[in-house]
């Protein structure tokens, strides 16, 4: 398994969006900023042969993922669930430790709840992981810092959309790069 703080690297790693939903995201403080730095995050990952798990929380009752984003998802990467961690839904766990990725990079919704609760798992079942702090949101921008904090503190990193891009990118002077520094601007 990945050191806490190490760099990220893209055949370690695997993108975990949480529950960006069409009910959901738009009660979420700064929702437009947060959806367009997952669609960053899938985009660049895509770039960068980063692979893609999407969940989806009670889809009935929420909507399926926002539009903007289900369009860059495959329906092989989107697992529903009823549990608010993605770990607590036995078909999405052990299609992430399938992967044999140690590494998440997680964004989503929301911060305090479905994205808390997969992070504190994630780091129980012993990866590394994380969190772009521009790409989770909650309805109450208190939830989400006070979230973030709890997660540094219990071992995970708290990053941002830009510095993952990069961190999984590594160089300059590629294609790749000449793509991630346009998606970022």
């Amino acid at each position: 398994m990945a050191e806490r703080g190490t760099l990220l690297d893209r055949e370690r790693t695997l993108l975990l969006l949480v529950d960006v939903q069409r009910r959901l995201a738009p009660v979420i403080d700064s929702n437009e900023t947060v959806t367009a730095n997952c669609a960053r995050l899938i985009n660049g990952c895509r770039v960068l042969g980063v692979p893609l798990l999407v969940s989806e929380q009670y889809p009935r009752g929420l909507g399926e993922t926002v539009e903007s984003l289900r369009a860059l998802a495959r329906d092989d990467e989107i697992v529903e669930k009823i549990t608010f961690s993605c770990f607590r839904h036995r078909p999405l766990a052990e299609r992430l430790a399938e992967t044999g990725r140690d590494t998440l990079l997680v964004a989503g919704m929301e911060a305090h709840v479905c994205v808390t609760q997969t992070v504190l798992d994630a780091l129980a079942a012993g990866y590394h992981v994380q969190v772009a702090a521009d790409a989770v949101g909650s309805r109450n921008p208190d939830n989400r810092l006070v979230a973030l904090a709890r997660l540094a503190r219990e071992g995970a990193t708290i990053t941002t959309t830009e510095s993952a891009l990069f961190e999984l990118l590594k160089k300059a002077g590629t294609a790749e790069f000449k793509q991630i520094s346009k998606l970022v601007k």
